[in-house]
């Protein structure tokens, strides 16, 4: 069975910093995209990160997050992250991964194309 697992969540100050955690059963991340989605209530779900195949290991970000996210890939772990830094409130949503098992660079992908997706995990960035 393909199955994503998002962890990581939680409530955190503005400012704070949280670990987003993908771990994948049933297939190897190495080989695919791997995206990160936020979505709120009444809204669009939109994209966050993503990072390409292992061969090409590219990286893309929304500008609403740039140089404040990291994403990466642990292969050992078949686990991807997101690593998210100087949280604002506007950051709250779930959080969700995607994967598509393909090679081109991550950023050619839209958020249909993805095969995978995990359950979600809350983001809540309030004092």
């Amino acid at each position: 069975q393909l199955q994503l697992v998002e962890s990581g969540g939680g409530l955190v100050q503005p400012g704070g910093s949280l670990r987003l955690s993908c771990a994948a059963a049933g297939f190897t991340l190495e080989y695919s995209a791997i995206g990160w989605f936020r979505q709120v209530p009444g809204k669009e779900r939109e994209e966050v990160s993503c990072i390409s195949h292992s061969d090409d290991g590219t990286t893309n970000y929304a500008d609403s997050v740039k140089g404040r996210f990291t994403i990466s890939r642990d292969n050992a772990k078949n686990t991807v992250y997101l690593q998210m830094n100087s949280l604002k409130p506007e950051d709250t949503a779930v959080y969700y991964c995607a994967a598509v098992p393909l090679s081109s660079p991550c950023s050619w992908y839209e958020l249909h194309e993805y095969d995978y997706w995990g359950q979600g995990t809350q983001v809540t960035v309030s004092s």
